[in-house]
């Protein structure tokens, strides 16, 4: 055994997800190779290590690390090194040698004990003074999660998130719950969060472990879309994972309802549903809401509303068919009303007559929708400002009260109507809130395309609510005559109805390109990407064209697709920033999308800041920092984003997406690989939704037979919700 100490020279090699480390060590003279887990180590430290020689039959003699700790840098050359290391954000070699210049060796004790100092150092603004101080901190803190985490896979940038979110008291946070890791920290799932607590003594077959475990299911079910599960399926599920019987399983029910984690209920038909209870009080006020507004009584305009129709027919110089008018009419008649219909049917110009009109009578209107990308479409439709739900509903974000909205049953909004477009999107938890929000004797429009997927989120709320008959709902079917010019809209319709399409008529905003293998339609894909279309039609490559994909995985899946695309789109230059991440690279000017809501995060748009990006929302970035360590993202929705690279995991590249990552989006050009796959997501309402994002031309490219097959399989997704039934037992009581 030997004790040697010395400064790190190089970190010849690391692997990021478990820490094994290779690095090159100067000690007295000699430089000599260092191997094992040293996942936080940098080059300018210095280290004390305890290890032992090792021959390396391709690398010759070296220490392998069985103990370590670092020591602070007492050269002046070291802490220069440790400071422009990278390892403090906002420190690069630069700043790093002012600072040594300017403090010497005292240089880590002013950053630590003195750091209003900084300020003698010209160049440092009081914002980068606190973050270097805050990362200084910061590392301290992570280096010790790191050593406590020693060898359960935990990455450095997991192990910075982590800190960000327990701050110091990270280790005792995890000592007393390993479990809340699964809950709270993005790329941390349950069998990780397992192992730590076996680790620590946990009992596999305590109710503790199982009503976690138990809980976890719950939650991974909710993100699939349900907001209850059968209580045998999740009585199955939770045993699979916990590798217990199914009798502890249903043991662990009893702590989990004493501690109102889960409510039970028992429905119509004698099945049993297990809810995590936010998705039962949000389904279970959403219904009670819904109900309560469609009693209201409903004051009188004090307008003529055919009249207005009429003056509106003049002034705009379109004229509204019957179901339009009728859907004005509804919607001044009720509290509540639901239009649906598919594109081409009219829905925006109903929204404008409807506006008018109520402003017309001194009613304040909202407009808003789901993401930005839809508030932005319909604000440039209208011409009126919507706001996301979530701006409209001011959502906030403080550590002391979590997540939350500023507008609810306490602060309601100021508005007499609220419309809400693009509402198929809204999922159970955004809708309890937003009809928290709603004030007594407010109106509120719902306007969408049902026979699009549901919600990302859990629920199925607008299906749900036109099921259930409780409030006044008017369907669109008939296309427009200039809609009608459009293969797009025609074939949207032709698909929704289980017909076949047309296309490939000359001048047409339809295709359809033969591609047999899956080699050949990516070869297409690119070739439609890159050249034909922006020579053609003058196209943007990345911000009008969207590739949408029914795959994750595969030759045509997300993940590969994306890939080949920026290798053609934005191809390594040396003169572009990058930051390389464990299964690909992000570039200045990648298109990329939030996948994961994140409510902390802040914003600046102009003057205006805020807090919270979600999932789906678009962007490009702007700048990698290295020295700052930060990543820049332009939203759609003009926001400015500034991401920590440690938060990386929550953005993917998006030159590609999901049909369902699409939702709410309108893209000036659509391209869709049609292919063999599960028939799970060769589904015709996949299609519709796929081929309803675009704007001016659709390019389907595969085999034709899987289009067929696509427009066959009218499967839709089972998904466990209780609001329909909750809602229909309303109406039997009202009737």
């Amino acid at each position: 055994m030997i004790d040697i100490e010395g400064v790190v020279e190089e970190i010849i090699f690391r692997n990021e997800q478990n820490g094994y480390t290779v690095l090159e060590l100067s000690t007295q003279g000699l430089v000599v190779t260092a191997v094992g887990y040293m996942p936080y180590v940098n080059i300018g430290e210095r280290i004390k290590i305890e290890g032992e020689w090792v021959e390396h039959p391709d690398y010759g003699e070296q220490i392998r690390v069985l103990n370590y700790e670092t020591l602070a840098p007492t050269t002046l050359e070291g802490i220069e090194k440790f400071l422009s290391s990278g390892l403090i954000p906002g420190i690069g070699p630069i700043t790093a040698r002012k600072i040594v210049k300017k403090f010497g060796v005292d240089s880590l004790n002013i950053i630590e004990t003195a750091p209003e100092r900084l300020k003698e150092i010209k160049g440092l603004s009081d914002e980068k003074i606190k973050r270097i101080c805050e990362a200084y901190e910061m590392q301290k803190g992570i280096k010790e999660v790191m050593v406590f985490l020693q060898g359960y896979g935990i990455s450095t940038a997991m192990a910075i998130k982590i800190y960000k979110e327990y701050g110091n008291n990270a280790i005792e946070i995890i000592k007393q719950n390993p479990y809340r890791l699964a809950d709270d920290i993005f790329g941390i799932g349950f069998k990780t969060a397992d192992k730590i607590a076996e680790n620590l003594g946990v009992d596999p077959h305590s109710l503790y472990r199982i009503s976690s475990g138990t809980r976890y299911v719950l939650m991974q079910y909710a993100a699939n879309g349900h907001t209850y599960v059968p209580k045998e399926l999740l009585k199955k599920e939770a045993a699979s994972l916990l590798e217990v019987s199914e009798e502890e399983v249903e043991d662990s029910f009893v702590l989990l309802v004493q501690n109102e984690k889960i409510h039970i209920e028992t429905f119509e038909d004698n099945t049993v549903g297990i809810y995590y209870i936010p998705y039962y009080i949000a389904e279970l006020h959403t219904a009670e809401r819904l109900f309560n507004m469609t009693l209201m009584e409903n004051e009188d305009l004090g307008l003529d509303v055919q009249k207005e129709i009429r003056n509106f027919e003049k002034e705009t110089g379109i004229l509204l068919a019957e179901n339009q008018k009728l859907a004005v009419e509804e919607a001044v008649k009720n509290s509540v009303v639901v239009i649906t219909g598919g594109p081409g049917t009219g829905k925006t110009t109903i929204i404008n007559c409807i506006i008018r009109i109520f402003e017309k009578a001194g009613k304040k209107v909202a407009l808003a929708a789901p993401t930005g990308r839809a508030a932005k479409r319909i604000t440039e439709a209208t011409g009126k400002e919507a706001k996301t739900i979530h701006r409209l509903l001011e959502y906030t974000y403080s550590e002391e009260e979590g997540k939350g909205f500023n507008k609810n049953e306490k602060d309601p909004l100021k508005y007499d109507v609220i419309i809400v477009d693009e509402a198929s999107m809204v999922d159970i938890l955004l809708m309890n809130a937003l009809l928290k929000a709603i004030p007594i004797g407010a109106k509120l429009i719902l306007v969408g395309d049902a026979d699009q997927l549901p919600s990302v989120g859990a629920g199925n709320v607008l299906r749900d609510i036109i099921d259930s008959g409780i409030v006044k709902v008017i369907r669109l079917k008939e296309i427009f005559r200039q809609q009608k010019q459009s293969l797009i809209v025609v074939n949207a319709h032709k698909i929704n109805n289980g017909e076949y399409p047309t296309y490939n008529d000359k001048n047409s905003d339809f295709f359809f390109i033969n591609a047999n293998t899956q080699e050949d339609i990516l070869k297409t894909i690119l070739e439609l990407v890159t050249n034909r279309l922006p020579k053609a039609y003058g196209f943007h490559p990345i911000n009008d064209i969207q590739v949408l994909t029914p795959m994750r995985k595969g030759i045509i899946g997300v993940h590969n697709l994306n890939l080949e695309l920026q290798k053609a789109l934005n191809p390594h230059d040396k003169t572009k920033a990058e930051k390389i991440m464990k299964e690909f690279v992000f570039r200045v000017g990648d298109k990329v999308m939030q996948i994961k809501n994140n409510y902390k995060i802040k914003w600046k748009k102009g003057e205006e800041e805020g807090e919270g990006v979600f999932n789906g929302d678009i962007g490009i970035i702007q700048s990698i920092d290295e020295e700052l360590q930060e990543l820049t993202v332009y939203f759609d929705d003009e926001k400015f984003v500034n991401y920590d690279f440690s938060d990386l995991d929550e953005l993917n590249l998006s030159y590609a997406i999901t049909v369902h990552k699409s939702q709410g989006s309108e893209f000036p050009v659509v391209i869709m690989p049609i292919t063999y796959g599960p028939p799970m997501l060769l589904t015709r309402n996949l299609l519709y939704t796929a081929v309803t994002r675009a704007k001016k031309l659709v390019i389907l490219v595969g085999q034709e037979k899987y289009l067929k097959f696509m427009i066959d399989n009218n499967r839709i997704s089972k998904r466990y919700s209780g609001l329909l039934s909750r809602l229909k037992k309303a109406l039997l009581y009202v009737n």
